[in-house]
């Protein structure tokens, strides 16, 4: 009896044994995912909730950790999606960081520079510079009279004055820090204002922004009157082309595109109004809210760098960069003068939509190509609009439609190196492409169906059609042509809502004589309904 107890607990301590070798090998195991799209954790808007570290088979990473990354295993369609087939056989091991608020379309896109390619001995720095590392720009709009204190907190929990921050946009403080860092806000008197921790490249104002500028201090239709006159006076004074139109649609590379939706879509609710005073009437800032995100110093220098390729590209021509604005969001309601920008600095440049939403009515940018016929150029999230911005007049004129509609843009601009501040007055260098001039461009309207409106009415559908086809895409169909800076004033005021009575009437017969067919269908429809006919296909 002894004997087989002995047995049952030697048996009963083998099992165990083999129990807790089975669970320490599948502890050890790394966590696999083998689809970016389906197997990683995105909200209700599709974007990521985490960060997240993916690496390859035969990488020493399963043991990495990040207090803000998760580190992952990728295989199969993940791996082929995110790594490359590399004949360096150094390089025997490959990593991507992919960023909280990346879209789920997009996630499998990744940066070159967060794309780790090496043995593995030097992965731990390049992953607190690359992925833990983050750019971050704070603004105070608290205190007009004393800068506010901005203290780190350290491991130990102490609080270390870090930077001073004046008041305004102009005063914005940006700097490197790393994800989990935690700052806060102070008065010179000590009372806490905030309190943030890091969890993305973060772009944060303290307080409440002021007003775009003072609304009494203007005579807005003196100014929008003035301001056209002058813009088309100025568009005139450029001489150079570097393209047929003036304009070109394209879409932005997908990895710049993510990781550009994503820094949008983790600072959307940190928006600040923009600051006008000084500035113009070139946005209706005093009739709708506009507001702006900065783009920290360092991701600037990146993006516009990145898409110097394709400017040049587009231009024919070396370019150097010069200005990029932030993310400018605008609101319903919002309207953009026609303008040309900077001659000196602007020679060639980047509209990027980066994202919209709730509109109720397309939103197009109205280019004017060098004979001044208006086009207009419909966007979508991830495209870019080439444009000689310094010659060719544009503006949204029509108002954003849509309850709680938004639009954001990135705008970055380039000059050619070799002309620098005169690359205006200079004539085309040999090879540039023919502009578009006088024409036969034989633009008519053109009839395209039938379809209903958002508030249920009956419509028609129009076209354009050139006999010059290279019009067609984008020809207006409203087929406005300015020949002064009166035209300009007369297309702002047609297109304000408030003057929808004045609005262009349409000439062409062909579009008439559909629009005549399509009420005949419909009177005689509501003829056979009230008499009591049950056919009521139409």
């Amino acid at each position: 009896m002894n004997r087989n107890r002995s047995r049952t607990a030697m048996f009963l301590r083998c099992l165990l044994f083999i129990s807790f070798a089975a669970w320490r090998t599948l502890s050890a195991s790394p966590a696999v995912i083998e689809s970016v799209a389906h197997d990683l954790s995105y909200d209700e808007n599709q974007k990521l909730t985490s960060h997240y570290l993916l690496y390859q088979e035969g990488c020493p990473l399963a043991s990495f950790t990040s207090p803000r990354y998760q580190t992952l295993l990728a295989q199969g369609e993940a791996a082929q999606q995110l790594f490359t087939d590399d004949d360096d056989s150094s390089e025997t091991c490959q990593a991507v960081c992919i960023g909280r608020g990346t879209d789920r379309s997009l996630a499998h896109h990744v940066m070159p520079s967060m794309h780790y390619k090496g043995d593995g001995a030097d992965f731990r720095p390049w992953f607190q510079k690359n992925c833990a590392q983050v750019e971050s720009c704070f603004m105070n709009y608290y205190d007009r009279t004393n800068p506010l204190q901005l203290y780190w907190i350290n491991a130990q929990g102490e609080k270390q004055l870090h930077m001073q921050i004046e008041y305004g946009e102009p005063k914005t403080r940006c700097f490197h820090t790393y994800l989990g860092h935690e700052f806060v806000a102070e008065t010179v008197e000590g009372v806490e204002v905030a309190n943030v921790i890091i969890e993305y490249a973060t772009v944060l104002g303290f307080g409440e922004s002021p007003p775009s500028d003072d609304v009494s201090a203007h005579n807005f239709d003196e100014e929008i009157e003035y301001t056209l006159r002058e813009e088309w006076k100025r568009h005139n004074e450029v001489s150079r082309t570097f393209s047929p139109l003036g304009f070109k649609k394209g879409q932005l590379p997908r990895d710049v595109f993510a990781y550009m939706g994503a820094f949008y879509y983790n600072n959307r609710h940190h928006a600040s109004r923009e600051e006008w005073k000084g500035r113009g009437v070139f946005v209706n800032w005093w009739e709708t809210g506009v507001y702006f995100i900065q783009v920290p110093w360092q991701m600037k220098q990146m993006l516009q760098i990145r898409l110097l390729e394709l400017v040049e590209a587009w231009a024919g021509v070396k370019v150097e960069q010069t200005v990029m604005y932030g993310l400018r969001k605008y609101t319903e309601g919002a309207r953009l003068l026609t303008h040309v920008d900077r001659r000196n600095t602007h020679a060639v440049s980047l509209i990027v939509n980066i994202a919209q939403g709730n509109l109720t009515e397309p939103w197009p940018v109205e280019v004017q190509d060098h004979m001044d016929r208006m086009h207009e150029i419909l966007m979508e999230p991830g495209d870019i609009v080439y444009y000689e911005s310094a010659k060719a007049l544009h503006g949204r004129n029509r108002p954003m439609t849509g309850p709680n509609s938004y639009y954001v843009n990135l705008f970055t601009h380039y000059r050619p190196v070799e002309d620098a501040d005169d690359w205006y007055k200079k004539p085309n260098p040999k090879g540039t492409p023919e502009p578009i001039m006088d024409v036969d461009e034989g633009c008519r309207l053109v009839y395209k169906g039938t379809s209903v409106t958002p508030d249920g009415q009956l419509g028609v559908v129009q076209g354009i059609e050139c006999k010059d086809q290279r019009l067609t895409a984008s020809r207006s169909p409203t087929l406005f042509q300015a020949k002064s800076g009166e035209d300009l004033i007369e297309w702002w005021r047609m297109t304000d809502p408030r003057n929808k009575d004045k609005l262009m009437s349409v000439t062409d017969e062909t579009l008439h004589a559909k629009v005549d067919q399509l009420s005949t269908m419909v009177e005689k429809l509501l003829e056979e309904r009230s008499s009591g006919n049950k056919n009521d296909e139409l």
